[in-house]
């Protein structure tokens, strides 16, 4: 990856964004009795999570397999009292 998405999923993150995985099993569209497994990432908020849901929206929309189930874990990577501003910088020598 490249500065500039390095400092996106920063940015991200002190926005309170945190990886969301999510493992979608859903049924194949010619032989709805066989289950697949899809998993999907990105940066998003819980409790709501906006961009799972914008994907499961385009999945409903677009993608001929229905879906069966959808499992997601959410981890926040930078906490409150991890970030801390610094004004300034001494240096001693």
């Amino acid at each position: 990856m490249g500065h500039a998405a390095d400092h996106a999923e920063l940015d991200l993150q002190l926005k309170g964004y945190g990886l969301t995985t999510a493992e979608i099993t859903y049924r194949m569209p010619d032989s709805p009795s066989l289950l697949q497994t899809y998993v999907w990432q990105a940066y998003d908020l819980a409790p709501h999570f906006p961009e799972l849901e914008k994907f499961l929206d385009f999945w409903h929309r677009t993608l001929d397999g229905p879906l069966h189930s959808v499992r997601y874990a959410h981890q926040r990577l930078i906490g409150p009292s991890e970030w801390r501003n610094l004004s300034g910088v001494w240096r001693l020598q």
